[in-house]
């Protein structure tokens, strides 16, 4: 919808995350997947002669997870496609009628009313 300058209206919902906001949030990931990785080597060493299946599970966690870690992490910024567009349209506005629509209104009144 442009205003009276011209210029056109965005959508804030359709506006990117800040940097800021986005480098934080991709290392909370990663210092979540690192914390998860280190409890599991731990229980792989811990379980080793309790629960050797357990241990295997987790140690095969532990290897595996500074791999998903890094690829989590590194993955942002991308444009999220469910987002809705971030131009807002100007509404169409029905163009008023001049005689011609005043006599079809005439026209479709009941007769012998007015």
């Amino acid at each position: 919808m442009p205003k009276r300058g011209g210029t056109e209206v965005f959508r804030i919902t359709g506006a990117r995350q800040g940097l800021a906001d986005d480098v934080r949030g991709r290392q909370r990931r990663y210092v979540i997947s690192m914390t998860v990785r280190t409890l599991s080597v731990i229980a792989a060493a811990v379980l080793w002669n309790v629960e050797r299946h357990v241990a295997f599970v987790a140690l095969a966690l532990g290897i595996l997870l500074p791999y998903v870690a890094v690829v989590i992490a590194n993955a942002g910024r991308e444009s999220a496609p469910s987002l809705p567009s971030t131009f807002v349209p100007a509404p169409v506005r029905p163009a008023l009628g001049g005689a011609e629509a005043a006599g079809d209104a005439d026209a479709e009144r009941p007769h012998g009313r007015n």
